[in-house]
């Protein structure tokens, strides 16, 4: 076994966050427990079982052929009570369609950013909703005409509940920094507001789902631009297969109810985490954002 001793700081920090990553929120029980001890006491109950047990079933060959394999003995007779059988829980399908019907009415039924914010929250028709810790809603103030739209919360996010969080978050702060913009004078926000497990792409149907929510949150928000990030973002917003090398840098309409916006798309801030050498092309597409914004 390795000891917490052996690790650097950053090997140390990694193995956190994995175990944070793999759903560990703490690592040690409200009242220690003496496994030792524990073992040590039932330890006589089950050789006393075992001897009580007869000779066919301990050793599985006294049984006439044919014959149907004995039951088990209770777990009373080893001196411990049997526990209790779990009940069965029937989860009925519910077809898509209804679900993406039932989230849309949800989204509309919202007159403002924080009835549907509750609406977000109390919505389970979406199965990542099940595997996250948080709802990571859009956050920040529509004043500016700006808002920023990213992928999916990750690990950070789902922590913190908010969006773009930890790494990819201060990064984000610095790009928008470099062309005049402040965290808190835009909206932030995501396509999906549910981190899936293990970071994998949405589902086409969890898409469909969370689309009338993220379509709701722009036309109650009225920003003057859109900037999306990643490429799932860029492919969710514009169709198509391409990637976000080829719909960087390009500003398409985007329909969102009564809205049509100019959008611009560019690369998240976790793929320039991920290759930094890709970050030349952000700042065109910061560019060419901010002198949009400056002309309106």
């Amino acid at each position: 076994m390795i000891s917490a001793h052996d690790l650097s700081p950053a090997e140390l920090a990694a193995l956190l966050h994995f175990h944070a990553d793999a759903g560990v929120d703490w690592l040690l029980e409200d009242q220690s427990i003496n496994r030792f001890a524990e073992f040590a006491t039932s330890r006589p109950a089950r050789s006393t079982a075992r001897q009580e047990a007869p000779q066919g079933d301990r050793q599985g060959n006294d049984r006439p052929a044919g014959s149907a394999e004995p039951s088990r003995r209770p777990a009373a007779a080893s001196g411990r009570a049997a526990p209790p059988t779990p009940a069965i829980q029937q989860n009925v399908a519910v077809p898509d369609e209804q679900v993406v019907a039932a989230a849309r009415f949800a989204a509309e039924s919202a007159r403002s950013i924080e009835e549907l914010k509750t609406a977000v929250e109390a919505f389970n028709g979406c199965n990542l909703k099940n595997s996250a810790r948080s709802t990571v809603f859009a956050e920040g103030s529509p004043a500016s005409g700006i808002m920023v739209i990213g992928s999916m919360p990750d690990a950070d996010d789902d922590r913190e509940g908010i969006p773009f969080a930890g790494k990819t978050g201060l990064l984000l702060e610095r790009m928008l920094a470099a062309i005049g913009l402040e965290r808190s004078g835009i909206v932030l926000g995501n396509v999906v507001p549910w981190r899936p497990p293990g970071n994998r792409q949405p589902t086409q149907a969890e898409m469909d789902i969370c689309r009338p929510f993220i379509e709701r949150q722009i036309a109650l928000y009225e920003p003057k631009h859109l900037l999306l990030l990643g490429n799932f973002t860029a492919r969710f917003f514009f169709g198509g297969s391409g990637t976000i090398h080829t719909m960087r840098g390009q500003w398409r309409d985007v329909a969102a109810a009564h809205l049509v916006l100019p959008a611009l798309a560019s690369l998240h801030p976790q793929e320039l985490l991920n290759a930094p050498a890709s970050k030349s092309l952000s700042w065109q597409d910061l560019l060419a954002f901010r002198a949009r914004i400056t002309q309106s």
